[in-house]
């Protein structure tokens, strides 16, 4: 089973849910992994046994570029926040250049996000 990776910056989370929302009878037929607040609001919303990190500022983005360098995370969505400043800046960073490092889809906002869930739809027909 293949893996994806949500996260969102506060400012993102409700635009995560909706994006979930619209995106869930697929998203049911993958892992699921996320940064803790995220993956706790898609979990209680709507079922889908998303596994859950740390927080992104504790080291949930660490967690999951580790996964990533360890090849167990097949696409990133990652709804991130460009107009407020992160406290935990290097560690997004780092997450952007694993993905690019590994040649793992990445999504940065939620046109990009519906563009790889469109292949990735694809690719199970």
């Amino acid at each position: 089973m293949q893996t994806i990776a949500l996260i969102a910056h506060d400012a993102k989370k409700d635009e995560m849910l909706d994006f979930v929302n619209n995106h869930k009878d697929l998203l049911k037929n993958f892992h699921l992994v996320a940064t803790r607040t995220t993956g706790t609001l898609i979990n209680k919303n709507y079922q889908l046994d998303v596994e859950t990190m740390m927080s992104g500022p504790l080291g949930g983005d660490q967690q999951i570029g580790a996964m990533i360098a360890t090849e167990k995370v097949d696409y990133v969505i990652f709804l991130r926040d460009p107009l407020t400043s992160q406290p935990h800046e290097p560690d997004i960073n780092a997450l952007l250049r694993i993905c690019d490092v590994h040649n793992i889809p990445l999504a940065t906002n939620r046109k990009s996000a519906h563009i790889i869930l469109k292949y990735v739809s694809n690719k199970m027909d």
